[in-house]
């Protein structure tokens, strides 16, 4: 009597932790495509920051000056809201529509499905800032007193962390219109306290405290440091490295938000 042996089609699991090059791409090149066919998106990313910095010069246009102090540090907090924006509602879609179960039913990590949506992400964040720079340098006349590399490269960081912000918080939210509803308790406090309206040591201690733990006050104090400085300064690392780091760690925080559902 010959044995039959059954094997199961049931693809397995990638590691977790573990990110493929392969799957990671996929996933992101999947989410270009969706984001292709979705025009008031790429608006609200690309033309959006742009569009409200030339409204910002011209608010301005008889005290050149106070454009220079506070367009550098707008021009990176501009893309962390449209990103975070973007983000938040295009991964919830995503996730009650039942295509992150179905992608993490098959051989995805959650590392490979989040590392795609950020590369995704991140590269229209790098179109995003440099429009938003180029503009702001070459067409509206900002002056600073730094590389423009370096101005470029916090503005990307930023874009980067509100991506990432939005990809965590995305998890915590039942409809898109939730999702739109975590920016007063994620964004509007950052901005007041990032030291855009007034500097961070002016503040109550208290406020200072708090400041001193949110991104975007290092976000600002980077843009700062390249408007007043022409060489990188030891706070100019500083802050990009925390604003960096900020975003890897939320990155790590929103992959441990997805659940693989098992039968």
């Amino acid at each position: 009597m010959s044995t039959t042996t059954i094997t199961s089609t049931t693809p397995a699991p990638a590691p977790t932790g573990v990110i493929n090059a392969g799957r990671t791409t996929a996933t992101a090149g999947r989410v270009l495509r969706q984001l292709r066919h979705d025009p008031r998106t790429i608006a609200l990313m690309i033309v959006v920051p742009c569009v409200m910095l030339i409204l910002l010069r011209y608010v301005f246009d008889a005290s050149p000056r106070t454009f220079d102090n506070i367009g550098a540090s707008l021009l990176g907090i501009f893309p962390l809201i449209t990103m975070f924006l973007v983000t938040s509602i295009a991964t919830l879609r995503e996730r009650t529509s039942g295509t992150l179960e179905r992608l993490l039913a098959m051989p995805l990590g959650k590392a490979d499905l989040i590392a795609g949506y950020a590369l995704a992400f991140g590269a229209l964040a790098i179109v995003q800032s440099a429009l938003a720079t180029g503009l702001a340098l070459w067409v509206l006349g900002l002056d600073v007193t730094g590389s423009a590399w370096l101005l470029l490269l916090v503005a990307l960081l930023d874009a980067l962390l509100g991506t990432a912000l939005g990809l965590f918080v995305s998890a915590f939210a039942a409809s898109e219109f939730q999702a739109v509803q975590f920016m007063p308790a994620v964004i509007f406090p950052q901005l007041l306290l990032c030291g855009l309206f007034t500097p961070r040591s002016d503040m109550h201690p208290v406020l200072t405290g708090i400041s001193d733990v949110l991104p975007m006050s290092y976000a600002v104090d980077g843009m700062n440091q390249v408007l007043h400085h022409t060489d990188m300064t030891a706070t100019f690392v500083r802050d990009v490295l925390i604003v960096a780091g900020c975003a890897l760690l939320v990155l790590v925080l929103g992959a441990a938000t997805l659940r693989r559902r098992t039968a």
